[in-house]
């Protein structure tokens, strides 16, 4: 209940926004946690496994940093900006079904150093809900 409380929080104070490809990203200064929309892990269905990055990777704007495999499908999961990665989500390793829990506090995937300015396409929440609108979803 703690670490929910913690995560809850420091979204508080971060800025979220959301991509294309149903990633969410919360940022904080110059570090962004990175996961999956609520959307997109309940299109996904039970995630059975999470392929995570090593800390210390470098990644390109739009670079896939992992993959979640659930029993419906396998999807990348891409980072909107340029970085290396700081810290991963080890809970995942053992519970991946964390992504569907709480996709957006505690099943989020890694977290990233932002080296980049990108990530102009991101969307807030009111344009992310209107995207998925028009998606059809």
């Amino acid at each position: 209940m703690i670490r929910s409380f913690q995560s809850l929080l420091q979204r508080a104070f971060a800025t979220v926004r959301f991509t294309s490809s149903h990633e969410y990203v919360s940022i904080d200064g110059d570090v962004a946690t990175l996961g999956v929309t609520t959307f997109a892990a309940g299109h996904l269905g039970e995630v059975v496994h999470a392929d995570l990055p090593e800390v210390g990777m470098e990644f390109e704007q739009g670079e896939a940093v992992g993959a979640l495999e659930s029993v419906k499908a396998a999807a990348d999961v891409m980072t909107p900006f340029s970085g290396s990665v700081i810290a991963i989500n080890e809970r995942l390793e053992d519970n991946p079904s964390l992504i569907n829990e709480d996709p957006e506090n505690e099943g989020w995937m890694c977290r990233i150093k932002i080296s980049g300015v990108e990530g102009d396409d991101l969307m807030d929440e009111a344009a992310y809900a209107k995207f998925k609108e028009e998606e059809g979803h």
